[in-house]
C-alpha cells in the first residue's frame, strides 16, 4: 500500500510540474511575456463605510484573468491595502510610493510594456490607495517615468476616474476607466462581489481579440448592466487609445484565435 500510495504521489507531482512547465512556456510564447503589470486594491471600505471584499476579490481575479491572457506573474506586483489578509498572495501594502518602487523595478527587467490596473472608491481629485488619493498628475508623472514610450494600458476603476484620461494620454497609451470625470460608477456595496466596471472586465476580457475591443466591451457590458437596474446617472466608462499604440494592439491578442478546422 505504502509504495502504492508513493507511486500516486510522484504521479501527481509529475503532472504538476508538466501543467507548470506547460504554463510557462505559454507565457514565454505570449507577447506580454516581458510587460510589466502591477494590480491594486485601494481600498477595503464599501461605500456605506462597512467591509467589503470587492477590490480584492477584483485584485485576485484579475490577475488570474491576465494571467490567462499571457502575463507573466514573475512581471507582476500586487497591492492590497490589507496584505496580511492575503497571505498566500502575498501582496504588498497599498500606497503611491510603493506603487511608484514596484513600477521602477519591474520595468528594469521587463521592458516590453505596462499594465496598470487601479480598483477602489475615487474622487475628482483622484483614485483612493489606502487613505489618501492618489492624483491624476502624480500617477500620470509616475507612469512617464518607469513606462516611458512603452506600449501601455492604465486601466482605473473608481468614481470620477474618467479624471485620469488627459493627464495619461498619449501616442503609446490606451486608457480605460469606470466613469467619467464627474460621475459615480457603482457596485461599491458590502455585498457586491465586485464593482460593476470590474465584473464587465472579467466577463468580457476571455472574448476580447485585444485591448480595444475589452475597452468597447466593457462600455458596453456597463451600459446594459446600469440601464437594466435602473441606475443614474449612468457612470460612462471613458476609454482613450493613443493613434501610435491603436495600430499595434491587434498585434497584442489577448485571447487566442479559434483552432482551424
Amino acid at each position: 500500500m505504502r509504495s502504492v500510495a508513493r507511486l500516486a504521489w510522484l504521479i501527481g507531482a509529475l503532472l504538476m510540474a508538466a501543467a507548470g512547465a506547460v504554463r510557462t512556456a505559454e507565457a514565454a510564447a505570449s507577447p506580454f511575456a516581458d510587460w510589466s503589470w502591477v494590480v491594486v486594491a485601494g481600498d477595503w471600505h464599501a461605500h456605506s463605510g462597512g467591509p467589503s471584499e470587492a477590490f480584492d476579490n477584483t485584485r485576485r481575479d484579475v490577475i488570474r484573468a491576465f494571467e490567462d491572457a499571457g502575463f507573466d506573474a514573475a512581471n507582476l506586483k500586487q497591492f492590497s491595502v490589507r496584505p496580511e489578509r492575503y497571505p498566500d498572495a502575498h501582496p504588498e501594502k497599498s500606497a503611491p510610493q510603493g506603487i511608484y518602487d514596484a513600477l521602477s523595478d519591474l520595468t528594469a527587467k521587463a521592458r516590453g510594456g505596462c499594465l496598470i490596473y487601479f480598483s477602489s472608491h475615487g474622487a475628482p481629485m483622484g483614485v483612493v490607495v489606502d487613505q489618501q488619493f492618489l492624483p491624476p498628475g502624480v500617477l500620470a508623472n509616475m507612469v512617464d517615468t518607469t513606462c516611458g514610450k512603452r506600449p501601455t494600458v492604465v486601466i482605473i476603476s473608481a468614481c470620477f476616474s474618467g479624471v485620469f484620461v488627459p493627464p495619461l494620454a498619449g501616442s503609446n497609451r490606451m486608457v480605460l476607466t469606470a466613469a467619467r470625470p464627474d460621475r459615480s460608477s457603482f457596485g461599491c456595496g458590502e455585498a457586491d462581489k465586485y464593482p460593476y466596471f470590474d465584473q464587465c472586465i472579467l466577463e468580457s476580457l476571455p472574448h476580447a481579440p485585444d485591448f480595444a475591443a475589452l475597452g468597447t466591451a466593457a462600455q458596453a457590458c456597463v451600459a446594459a448592466r446600469e440601464t437594466r437596474e435602473g441606475l443614474k446617472p449612468a457612470s460612462e466608462p471613458q476609454l482613450f487609445i493613443g493613434a501610435g499604440l491603436r495600430p499595434m494592439l491587434p498585434f497584442y491578442p489577448l485571447a487566442a484565435p479559434p483552432p482551424r478546422n
